[in-house]
């Protein structure tokens, strides 16, 4: 077989292959005997169907569709394999198969074209002497103070109050309904979902849309009143974003929060911890090292950035596609685990959608892995068996009752590893300098909000069209 290799662009191989004659017309044959063994015909038993009766009743152009695809599938694959192509994801036909059945003649040679993905060629042209700027991020002593005060607040005993009017960091219980502000002519248009009797509501104003708590404040008690408020031009609910809105809202009752004393019958009650120090300590060694480990991310987050940009490659498709399903994969795993019906939000549409939105983060992943890939390779910076096997068991002891996959667990371990290991080896023959937290500027766009397990649930309750997102 004759196969005849060209360099294509986005990492691929073209093959121009021709199939011999013998093998055309032996393909052929074979279809037509498969064909006859299977096939009904009345009057005639299975598999002994003459070859003419067989081409009237399917037409010669179906047998020849049935061959043609027998012949590309085997060709491309012995091509492969004849020329050592180290091929990944799916060959592609580059020659039209409708001009191929028109051209197509059993007992002549058969040509066609394809191509194949492989794995890209990557060029560094420089990975020593980088230069970053870096945000550290320092330990802050008043994260342990509020983490406490939320704690406190979250324990708090709500207490009635009476002869007085509603103020900032009360709890009141109301009666509210909304209403879109509308010119004098028209009539009141309700939002949906923006209604609530005997709804508990903390007097806090960054979790509620403009005007709305300010309205609350300061009414009595048995006082009903007309509050208007503005939706943010963000708001995600698009048909009331940026518009004016009136709510009737009544206040029934309000309470004050009585917090609990600071001691160690409180750290007792929110921790494992027998004293307030002991909880103190242990709060401040956490944020101690999660500062030292958001300044590290930072660190290397800035010279994997500053590293790509010396990278020369030319991305197959076959690995993006791949890089999007896992990128899609680990979301529906994270929603599922957050007890989201995953089927129900990946509908056909959204999942098209997903994929496209994707695919410049899964293309600066690869990128990103494959510079750090490179400098392994060519400074044979490694990983031994003995420092997986460590690491891995040591991760099983903190979760000695779940069902773990091991081999997949020791991949994992070996990838993080060796992540760990070039960073480091790439940090020490760089110039990394730390400037002060929030010294550089971020673009807006560039910022996302992640949910985390330990992030409070949204609240199912029809106040959740007031609120803003937060």
């Amino acid at each position: 077989m004759k196969v005849t290799q060209e360099k294509l662009p986005a990492s691929q191989i073209g093959l121009a292959i021709e199939i011999p004659a013998e093998k055309s017309q032996q393909t052929y044959d074979q279809v037509i005997q498969k064909l006859t063994r299977t096939m009904n015909v009345p009057g005639f038993r299975k598999g002994k169907v003459p070859r003419q009766i067989l081409l009237q009743r399917l037409g010669s152009v179906q047998v020849k569709a049935a061959a043609l695809e027998e012949l590309i599938q085997t060709g491309i694959t012995a091509a492969i394999k004849q020329e050592d192509i180290q091929a990944i994801g799916q060959p592609q036909l580059r020659s039209s198969f409708e001009e191929l059945i028109a051209q197509y003649e059993p007992g002549q040679a058969l040509q066609f074209s394809a191509a194949v993905d492989v794995q890209p060629e990557v060029n560094l042209t420089q990975y020593t002497d980088l230069h970053v700027k870096v945000e550290e991020v320092k330990y802050n002593p008043e994260k342990v103070d509020n983490l406490l005060t939320e704690q406190r607040n979250e324990m708090a005993t709500l207490i009635p109050v009476e002869g007085r009017a509603a103020q900032l960091g009360d709890v009141a219980i109301v009666d509210f309904k909304g209403y879109l502000a509308q010119e004098e002519e028209q009539e009141p248009q309700e939002i949906a979902g923006a209604s609530a009797d005997d709804f508990q509501l903390e007097l806090q104003q960054e979790r509620f849309i403009p005007g709305f708590i300010d309205g609350i404040v300061g009414m009595q008690p048995g006082e009903t009143k007309e509050v208007t408020a503005q939706f943010p031009e963000d708001y995600p609910q698009q048909e009331v974003a940026g518009r004016a809105a009136d709510f009737t809202v009544t206040l029934k009752e309000i309470k004050e929060k009585e917090l609990p004393e600071l001691n160690d019958d409180f750290a007792q009650a929110v921790s494992e911890f027998q004293t307030l120090a002991e909880l103190r300590s242990s709060l401040e060694e956490r944020f101690k090292a999660e500062a030292e480990r958001q300044t590290k991310a930072n660190k290397e987050q800035a010279l994997t950035n500053e590293l790509v940009k010396y990278l020369e490659v030319d991305l197959p498709e076959t690995l993006i596609e791949q890089e999007v399903n896992n990128m899609l994969t680990q979301a529906a795993v994270q929603l599922s685990q957050q007890g989201i019906d995953v089927k129900k939000l990946f509908t056909q549409e959204s999942v098209a959608k997903l994929r496209e939105n994707s695919r410049p983060e899964a293309i600066e992943r690869l990128r990103s892995t494959l510079a750090l890939q490179e400098i392994a390779q060519r400074e044979s910076i490694k990983v031994e068996k003995p420092e997986v096997e460590a690491k891995a068991k040591e991760i099983l002891s903190e979760y000695s009752n779940d069902d773990i996959d091991l081999n997949r667990l020791r991949e994992v371990v070996e990838e993080d590893l060796l992540k760990e290991k070039i960073m480091s080896w790439l940090e020490e023959r760089s110039s990394v300098e730390l400037l002060p937290e929030g010294s550089l500027d971020v673009p807006e766009d560039s910022i996302e909000v992640e949910s985390t397990p330990s992030d409070p649930a949204p609240d199912d309750s029809s106040l959740s069209e007031v609120e803003t997102m937060s």
